[in-house]
C-alpha cells in the first residue's frame, strides 16, 4: 500500500510542475507587443523561403540566429 501512496504523490507533483512549467511559457508569450509577433513572422517566413545552408544540413542560412533570438523556453 505505500508504494501506492508514494506513486501518487510522484505523480501529483509531476502534474504541478507540469501545470507551473505551462503557466511560466504562457506568461512569456504574452510579453510580446503585436508588433514583435509580426515581426518574428515575417522573419520566420523569410528564413523558410531562403536558400539551404551551403554546408548541406538543409537549414536555411541564418536558421541558427531565428533559434538564438528565441526566450528560453525551459
Amino acid at each position: 500500500m505505500r508504494v501506492w501512496k508514494v506513486l501518487g504523490l510522484a505523480g501529483v507533483v509531476g502534474v504541478a510542475a507540469t501545470g507551473a512549467m505551462v503557466a511560466r511559457a504562457e506568461r512569456a508569450r504574452r510579453s510580446y507587443t503585436p508588433e514583435e509577433i509580426r515581426e518574428r513572422l515575417h522573419g520566420r517566413f523569410a528564413g523558410s523561403a531562403a536558400e539551404p545552408a551551403p554546408d548541406g544540413t538543409g537549414a536555411p542560412a541564418g536558421a541558427e540566429d531565428a533559434r538564438r533570438a528565441r526566450p528560453d523556453a525551459s
